[in-house]
């Protein structure tokens, strides 16, 4: 598993449609909530083949504004191959990653 969190200068709507246009897997689910109050949340689950893995990995990225800012969760699982090693060539680091690559130019700041 590999994750990544940051905050971006986006609402979360432009962040699902940037991310839903721009990523490059196949979206397998979503799911967009307006809480009211001028929040939202907001889901998106993609599927890969990664051939250098022999696996399928999931991407589910998180997106919502509850405090205000807008943050970016990116997770990344299931890229790894049998029961006793955890090991995937870097293909779950690369798709966790991917959305970081598509919002950088919007990433104001790197969260834990």
């Amino acid at each position: 598993m590999s994750k990544c969190s940051f905050i971006v200068s986006l609402l979360p709507s432009q962040v699902m449609t940037m991310v839903k246009s721009e990523e490059n897997s196949d979206l397998v689910y979503e799911e967009f909530h307006d809480i009211g109050d001028g929040k939202y949340n907001g889901t998106l689950i993609f599927e890969k083949y990664y051939m250098r893995a022999g696996n399928r990995a999931a991407l589910v990225v998180l997106v919502n504004n509850f405090n205000g800012k807008t943050i970016v969760k990116s997770i990344a699982t299931g890229s790894s191959q049998g029961m006793l090693f955890n090991f995937d060539w870097g293909a779950a680091d690369s798709f966790a990653d991917s959305i970081r690559r598509i919002l950088k130019g919007y990433i104001t700041e790197e969260i834990d």
